[in-house]
């Protein structure tokens, strides 16, 4: 029997962004898969817009939690209807290119198959580089799997708790991302067998999306880079990565403006720096506005 999927999106109502994101699922989901809109804003319009496209025969729901995409994610999960089911996490302004729904279905068709990652694009391109199928997932390279890339069971969900809602985009901590990784990392922890049976979708299969800083002002994006440098250090910290690549890790945030095409400029790099240093010191340098986004 093939596998059903369950599509849990956060989103704070960006409604033309998740008319697209439906509108490139529609006529890729099986009939026991199932989309759980989750709104933490603009409420009554996400509701009738999944309300609408339920209509047309899709199979939507939408409900509502609290502020935290981590949070979000975990209320779209208790909310899906009942059974097992291989979980993955679009944001809302995320694509399905035609077929891919298809191909990730394969991917996971396997009775044994318990976790794996796909790739995400941006208008840029890959956001990361996927290592080829068979690597051994390590504490390094499961940093190329991003949250709407998470490919899981939902019963090793349950069992690892989830996401934890303190940290990720939203959350009432300055540790504004990471969540996916702080997430696989607990999976290793506590299903040590995971490093070796991880499913790494070939790279050619992938959602699209926009980059990190698309469409955002100078202040709001280097706020944004701060707070996702916060969050990646700090999960760097809490898992114990060797200090020498927690040092190596700071210092390149530096070069992150560098690295990077436009949006992102060079001076872009001090602000990651920053974050990068109060995530692996666990401690914020005076910055009062703490979330990585608020629209």
């Amino acid at each position: 029997m093939k596998p059903s999927f369950g599509l849990v999106v956060t989103t704070l109502g960006r409604l033309d962004a998740l008319r697209a994101l439906l509108a490139s699922l529609d006529g890729q989901l099986a009939p026991d898969d199932h989309i759980v809109l989750v709104a933490q804003g603009n409420q009554d319009a996400v509701a009738a817009l999944a309300a609408e496209f339920a209509a047309a025969g899709l199979p939507v729901t939408a409900t509502t939690s609290g502020r935290g995409a981590s949070r979000g994610r975990n209320t779209g999960v208790a909310a899906l209807p009942p059974g097992e089911r291989i979980l993955t996490f679009p944001n809302d302004n995320t694509l399905y290119p035609e077929g891919t729904l298809a191909r990730l279905r394969e991917a996971v068709a396997d009775e044994s198959f318990v976790v794996g990652g796909f790739t995400s694009w941006d208008e840029r391109g890959p956001k990361t580089t996927l290592p080829a199928p068979g690597t051994r997932l390590d504490i390094f390279n499961l940093w190329s799997v991003i949250e709407m890339g998470i490919l899981m069971k939902r019963s090793l969900f349950d069992d690892v708790g989830g996401f934890d809602e303190s940290i990720g985009p939203g959350a009432d901590t300055p540790w504004q991302v990471a969540e996916g990784t702080d997430l696989l990392l607990r999976v290793m922890q506590t299903h040590p067998a995971v490093v070796d049976s991880f499913v790494w979708v070939d790279r050619a299969v992938h959602v699209d999306g926009i980059s990190t800083a698309f469409g955002l002002t100078d202040t709001e994006r280097r706020r944004k880079l701060r707070a996702y440098g916060r969050g990646t250090g700090r999960a760097m910290s809490v898992h114990r990565y060797p200090l020498w690549w927690r040092a190596a890790f700071v210092g390149a945030g530096l070069l992150y403006g560098i690295r990077n095409p436009k949006p992102v400029r060079v001076s872009d790099g001090w602000p990651m720096f920053v974050g990068r240093l109060e995530g692996v010191l666990g401690h914020t340098f005076g910055q009062r506005t703490m979330v990585s986004t608020t629209r």
